[in-house]
């Protein structure tokens, strides 16, 4: 990599003395700076040159001056670090930016007696509130093991007509109170009536009374009573996501459950010429249904042409989550102690027809898997759709990746799936020791999240947040990664990830889960000048220091989007 104390070129030094009073129209010059491109054949370079937003050069300061006119406008990076615009390949923006003007304790709270006050806060000024339904968001999943205390602090006293839904941090759990429990006829007769396979989605005891508790399929009663934001709440959202993304250099992402209001919410930032992010939407859909794509063309043809939104895939739950006490995630082994089994939900066939389909119609396909079962029957999906079409090249993609047995592990490479990893939850805590060993398969339990494993098989490794579920601060994914460090000890030190492969994830690998690496995700010419300007050499400093980094700038086609004060 350049030295940054190189001495620049004269004529450069002299371009970058000044600011010119007519720079050459559309030119940009970023120079003197520690440039890392994600483009293997040329890592490092110094300086880039932009024009009307697209790259034009990469190179030297020199080599990159020559590539434009002899006023450019100039960007001194004084040998701080440029990176590709980073990239989620898998993020609720619009929700997660809810969120960020909602009540999120963001996995962070001691207990009980702790959130009272939150509570109380969220109430009294109004951000808990969605109709008069006080929603609490970012709960983390230890909390559910302490329903007794949830419905003595929360279910009397002022709260006793107060209807209150407090959100796991995972997305797929929740709690009620007893106030909306009873506006959603959630009690002891509804849970009689349901079959024992139904009542599995629900926290209840020996008398069928419910606790309030409720996982995947169990939360659709409950949800039906919580308002959900209306449009201009989730435009607010939308635009509160991009701005806060920017601030951590993320210039792009997957989106991988857009409904209508959703993507709605992104063509009304679009129209106001406040998307100023590249998104792909995936629509969710059920392999089960009849026509399940039928929704997503429409969608796709809907919203075609708004800049900056394309609707190019379908995203498909194959299982829940693997922490007690929801164990919904489909597993081979049933857990231990409890009985469960997991759930996949969808018909293998149906799921493998499906795929065909999709991939005719030029449609990737997203699908959630967490379980080792729920891992090999996607790929046995996706595989149908190789072997019937020939390989498409679309980048099918499989994300979360709990646990993958050891066989699954080179089908990755071998059928061209991508794996989108949410490594910043690879560490040794609770939801990954207390709450999941004692219940798994010790068979299976060391291979949990075995990133590196996939790596060294070939796969295809993209970063993700799954955001609001968890930060989408890429330093912290990258050295959770690096470290799989918990308040616990390490998480299998062998499944560690190297710094520059997780940097690749979060570039040109998330780029292609989008469909997009032609136009984005490295720096490289022609492609749109998208760039994070970074506080430190990410590539060489100590690990602790990653967790520190800090965006200085970030730009989206030449522009910038972000700057630090």
């Amino acid at each position: 990599m350049p030295s940054p104390a190189r001495p620049l070129p004269l004529i450069l030094s002299a371009l970058l003395a000044v600011v010119p009073l007519a720079a050459s129209a559309g030119e940009l010059l970023l120079a003197h700076g520690k440039v890392w491109t994600a483009n293997p054949a040329h890592p490092y370079a110094e300086a880039v040159a932009v024009r009307d937003g697209k790259i034009v050069a990469v190179g030297s300061d020199a080599e990159a001056a020559r590539a434009l006119g002899t006023t450019p406008e100039v960007v001194d990076l004084k040998g701080q670090l440029l990176l590709p615009g980073f990239i989620d390949s898998h993020i609720h923006a619009v929700w997660g930016g809810v969120t960020l003007i909602s009540a999120d304790v963001k996995n962070a709270l001691s207990g009980v007696e702790e959130l009272v006050g939150v509570a109380a806060e969220a109430k009294r000024s109004g951000r808990g509130m969605s109709g008069d339904v006080l929603v609490i968001y970012g709960i983390p999943l230890a909390i559910w093991s302490h329903t007794d205390e949830l419905n003595e602090k929360f279910s009397g006293g002022e709260y006793a007509k107060q209807p209150m839904f407090l959100r796991g941090m995972d997305g797929h759990t929740g709690w009620a109170n007893a106030a909306l429990r009873k506006r959603a006829g959630l009690d002891a007769a509804y849970l009689r009536k349901l079959s024992e396979e139904r009542r599995k989605y629900y926290g209840f005891d020996a008398k069928l009374q419910p606790n309030g508790f409720a996982v995947d399929a169990g939360l659709d009663v409950l949800m039906k009573h919580v308002p959900s934001p209306d449009a201009a709440k989730l435009r607010a959202g939308a635009k509160a996501a991009v701005d806060y993304l920017h601030s951590l250099g993320i210039t792009s992402w997957l989106d991988p459950a857009a409904d209508e209001p959703v993507l709605a919410a992104y063509r009304d930032l679009a129209t106001a010429h406040e998307l100023t992010a590249h998104v792909a939407a995936h629509v969710v859909v059920h392999p089960n249904d009849p026509e399940p794509l039928k929704q997503t063309l429409a969608l796709r043809s809907q919203y075609a042409g708004v800049p900056n939104l394309t609707v190019n895939g379908v995203k498909v739950f194959a299982d829940g989550v693997v922490e007690y006490p929801s164990q919904t995630a489909a597993m081979y082994a049933p857990y231990a102690k409890t009985g469960k089994t997991g759930d996949l939900l969808f018909d293998p066939a149906h799921f493998a027809q499906m795929c065909v389909e999709a991939d005719k119609l030029g449609l990737v396909v997203h699908t959630h898997a967490i379980g080792d079962r729920a891992v090999a029957e996607a790929l046995n999906g996706i595989e149908a759709a190789r072997k019937a079409n020939g390989n498409s090249g679309l980048p099918h993609t499989i994300t979360h990746l709990q646990f993958v047995r050891p066989v699954d592990i080179p089908r990755f490479a071998a059928l061209g799936v991508l794996a989108s990893y949410q490594l910043l939850w690879a560490g040794a805590d609770v939801d990954t020791i207390d709450l999941v060993q004692p219940y798994v398969d010790p068979a299976i339990y060391p291979w949990q999240y075995p990133a590196r494993s996939m790596l060294d098989a070939g796969a295809t490794i993209a970063g993700a947040s799954d955001w609001f579920v968890s930060t989408p601060d890429v330093f912290l994914a990258i050295y959770q990664a690096e470290t799989r460090r918990g308040g616990k000890g390490v998480l299998d030190a062998n499944q560690d990830m190297p710094r520059e492969a997780m940097l690749y994830a979060y570039t040109i690998n998330a780029a292609r889960t989008m469909r997009e690496q032609a136009h984005i995700g490295s720096i490289e010419p022609g492609k749109d000048a998208d760039f994070a300007l970074v506080d430190r050499d990410l590539l060489t400093v100590p690990v602790e220091q990653l967790k520190e980094a800090k965006v200085l700038g970030t730009m989206v086609s030449g522009a910038w989007v972000y700057r630090a004060r």
